[in-house]
């Protein structure tokens, strides 16, 4: 049984993704090979790019931006998950990597140090996103890339907030999902253009889901039937089915790619 053991939402983020390391890295959505092509080429990663991923988990995006680009960074709060991350790079052999344990504010890196600064499903669990995206241009170099793929909830108020209520039951870590004009607006906010967006979504089924979160005592029963009342209405705006015994859905997201103004 999980019982939390801490105060504030960043201890609740370490010792959530300190338990999910190893299920969170496995997970069929995460680990797609063909969504990470997906992402590398919409930010248009090139050979001579040094690319930052900011709250990096076990490193899957940095693995996948290192194979395209010169040198990859990820940068998370969790020392499980970098510890991952270096075991996951292993294994797969990629060398032009550097991991560091680290918070996102501020990020640990000097102004204008990297050509490409990417987040994939972080921003969820971020307080103040708003801060975060102005700290991913403030280390992006002039010319360069910033490139936000996160959850991106239905526009419909109370499908957000049943969805939102969902992933808090599911994973308490979870902050707030943004709609996607709400993510737009953080990159005005940043001080950086209108951002070149991509839909994309993750596939899963609330069984799998829940095999792989650390929710409180009670919440899986909670999210289940959110899940079961959302059938016929779609109340939370993720397409949720049932295939025999299992309900699956679609996490929505997007891809949003802007470049920083040049010097």
């Amino acid at each position: 049984m999980y019982t939390p053991t801490v105060a504030s939402h960043r201890d609740l983020v370490v010792e959530q993704f300190t338990l999910q390391a190893v299920p969170f890295s496995n997970a069929p959505g995460i680990r797609d090979e063909e969504a990470l092509r997906v992402l590398v080429a919409a930010a248009g990663a090139r050979t001579d790019d040094t690319v930052l991923d900011v709250a990096c988990g076990p490193g899957l995006v940095t693995i996948a931006f290192a194979r395209v680009a010169r040198h990859a960074t990820g940068v998370d709060v969790t020392p499980a998950m970098i510890e991952r991350a270096e075991t996951i790079a292993a294994e797969h052999g990629v060398r032009n990597v550097s991991w560091r344990v680290g918070d996102v504010l501020p990020l640990p890196f000097p102004d204008a140090a990297f050509s490409l600064v990417v987040s994939r499903f972080a921003f969820h669990h971020f307080p103040d996103p708003d801060a975060v995206l102005r700290e991913m241009r403030r280390v992006c170099a002039p010319g360069g890339r910033v490139v936000v793929c996160d959850l991106a909830v239905s526009p419909d108020p109370a499908k957000a907030a049943t969805f939102n209520l969902m992933a808090k039951l599911a994973d308490p870590s979870h902050a707030r999902a943004l709609t996607l004009a709400e993510l737009v607006a953080l990159f005005d906010a940043a001080g950086l253009p209108d951002p070149a967006v991509t839909p994309t979504g993750i596939p899963s089924d609330v069984e799998g889901m829940l095999s792989r979160s650390f929710p409180l005592p009670g919440d899986a029963d909670r999210v289940r039937r959110l899940f079961a009342d959302a059938l016929a209405t779609d109340g939370m705006g993720v397409g949720a089915r049932r295939h025999g015994d299992t309900i699956r859905f679609t996490y929505p997201a997007a891809i949003l790619v802007a470049r920083t103004p040049a010097a």
